[in-house]
């Protein structure tokens, strides 16, 4: 196993280099790593996996009941809803399937979700059902006075982003994938093979795949292609506390608009409810703050659908910036003459579609003259349990009997072990921040933020891994 975050790169002449490891670039490293003959390279700009978009979006498994019929993007979402499904139960990867409504708000919105539910049937989502207002409340009690009905999509989920792109990543470095992080893609030359300059020195090989996201567009032009422009959509949202999640039952959707979905109030798996996201079109790629219009346009839309949601505490406000190309599609094309393949325009659906992504760019990654080899599938991985529907560690005698550890609760408010924070900073693919140790554990996620357990929290990060004992 092989993560690197500083030094001089290997020499290595790679088969595959993937630029990016988010959702989408794990993914595809892990698809690839079932190819045991394949000398494969993750090259990450940050010091983490998942520190893009992946880490800051609505965390849905989207059924693609709403995406345009006949398109790249709603194959692969569709492939990828029943592959992420199955993978993680396999993996231990929290998913609740509560089901969406999307309300309809007037009558123009109304006369629209026939024709959405005849487009979720030519998506091959089935289940959708027209609700009247009597049935909406009877299923949302808490919703805001004045919808005049919904469309109800069972199939509609929610998910963890983290520990799915932790999970990719996870499985691919077990299996051999040399992951570098720290490493930022400065230029890219082709001649015969990929010649990547990048800020830890240079990176040989045969084939590559351009996964980086909001600069998927960058690395493009770099190669001389011209395809698509990413724009930078910010979406701002705000995550209430876990008093707030009686409030709500289902994902509760608007009627989408070209910008995108619109802004949604949703249960999450950690026990929280989200409001968001704006969708605002910016020209700055880092700009992922919030900001005081965009936070009090939230307010406002949300005291319509959830009037009582305002009145709980916000425990935390985030923002992130989804790769917005223009184009109705993804933006994923072959350039066999350069052993190449773009994976861009990867929008909110990203995270549903990964897996199918993934088989797809392998797949064109055949075409381009990559022998793969033989397939050997991956060691399976299990993921630390942080969802609010399932047992927790702290909550398994059989596990604490085994290992104190897991019963002496570091984090009260999101009630995370000391056994938990130790094996996180032990994993293949270990955090190199409070932040990444954050999204490993939900330590200081909580109401408090950090208040009570930082401390005692930095402590342990700073300690490193071991065998967690004699903390505080």
């Amino acid at each position: 196993m092989t993560v690197t975050a500083d030094g001089p790169l290997p020499s290595t002449a790679y088969d595959v280099a993937i630029v990016g490891a988010g959702v989408v670039g794990c993914a595809v490293a892990r698809e690839l790593a079932r190819h045991p003959r394949l000398r494969i390279a993750l090259v990450e700009a940050q010091d983490d996996v998942g520190q893009g978009t992946s880490k800051a979006n609505t965390a849905i498994l989207h059924t693609g009941f709403d995406a345009t019929p006949g398109t790249l993007e709603a194959r692969l979402v569709r492939e990828g809803y029943g592959r992420l499904g199955a993978y993680a139960a396999e993996t231990g990867i929290p998913v609740e399937r509560v089901g969406a409504l999307l309300v309809a708000w007037d009558e123009e919105q109304l006369a629209a979700l026939p024709r959405l539910a005849a487009k979720a049937e030519r998506n091959a989502c089935a289940g959708t059902v027209l609700l009247s207002p009597g049935e909406l409340y009877a299923r949302e009690p808490h919703l805001g006075p004045g919808a005049l009905g919904a469309l109800h999509v069972p199939g509609e989920s929610v998910i963890c982003p983290w520990t799915t792109t932790l999970a990719y990543a996870t499985q691919a470095v077990r299996s051999g994938v040399d992951l570098h992080l720290n490493t930022a893609v400065r230029d890219v030359r082709w001649a015969d093979g990929h010649r990547l300059t990048t800020t830890r020195g240079t990176l040989h090989a045969r084939h590559l795949v351009n996964a980086a996201g909001l600069h998927a567009d960058t690395l493009d032009h770099r190669l001389g292609h011209r395809d698509f422009t990413v724009t930078p959509r910010r979406g701002q949202l705000l995550v209430f506390d876990k008093f707030a999640r009686p409030l709500v039952r289902h994902i509760l959707l608007p009627v989408p608009t070209a910008l995108g979905k619109g802004v949604l109030v949703a249960p999450t798996v950690h026990g929280n409810v989200l409001l968001g996201p704006t969708a605002e079109d910016l020209p700055d790629k880092r700009a992922t703050g919030s900001t005081a219009d965009g936070l009090a346009s939230l307010r406002d839309q949300g005291r319509r659908i959830l009037p009582a949601l305002l009145d709980e505490e916000v425990t935390a406000v985030y923002a992130g910036l989804r790769a917005a190309t223009g184009h109705e599609d993804y933006r994923i094309t072959a350039h066999p003459e350069q052993a190449y393949v773009t994976v861009g325009g990867i929008r909110s659906t990203g995270l549903t579609a990964s897996m199918a992504i993934a088989a797809h760019v392998t797949g064109l990654l055949t075409d381009t003259g990559l022998d793969p080899g033989p397939v050997r599938e991956p060691a399976a991985v299990a993921l630390p349990q942080l969802g609010e529907a399932f047992p927790r560690p702290y909550e398994r005698p059989d596990l604490i009997a085994e290992d104190p550890e897991y019963g002496i609760l570091v984090c009260h408010c999101e009630r995370v072990s000391r056994g938990e924070i130790r094996d996180a900073l032990a994993g293949p693919v270990p955090p190199r921040s409070l932040e990444g140790l954050r999204r490993r554990t939900r330590a200081r996620a909580g109401r408090c933020q950090g208040f009570y357990c930082g401390a005692a929290v930095r402590e342990l990060f700073e300690r490193g891994p071991g065998d967690g004992r004699n903390g505080p």
